[in-house]
């Protein structure tokens, strides 16, 4: 299980990044959650198998028509918290 932590900047704040995104990871798998951070980018957590990951990652990389992705950094969440679903976090 790979767990990774998305930082995507971009038009990706009131323009329901957050709900696609919920709905892309239910299609996918993944476990975590997705949040709106104070500098207008969104935070994504995502654990899941190597396959899982990618396929969300490119999804992140574009996301939905609404928004306008400009910027993924991508990094290991190294944190020992286990997830049971994929949340929207407010």
């Amino acid at each position: 299980m790979q767990k990774k932590r998305f930082l995507v900047y971009g038009r990706v704040q009131g323009v329901g990044f957050r709900y696609f995104t919920w709905n892309e990871a239910q299609k996918i798998g993944v476990l975590g959650f997705v949040r709106n951070l104070w500098d207008g980018s969104v935070e994504v957590i995502a654990c899941g198998s190597e396959e899982q990951i990618e396929t969300f990652s490119a999804w992140l990389h574009h996301g939905p028509r609404t928004a306008k992705v400009t910027q993924v950094f991508v990094e290991d969440y190294l944190s020992e918290r286990e997830f049971t679903e994929f949340q929207v976090l407010h």
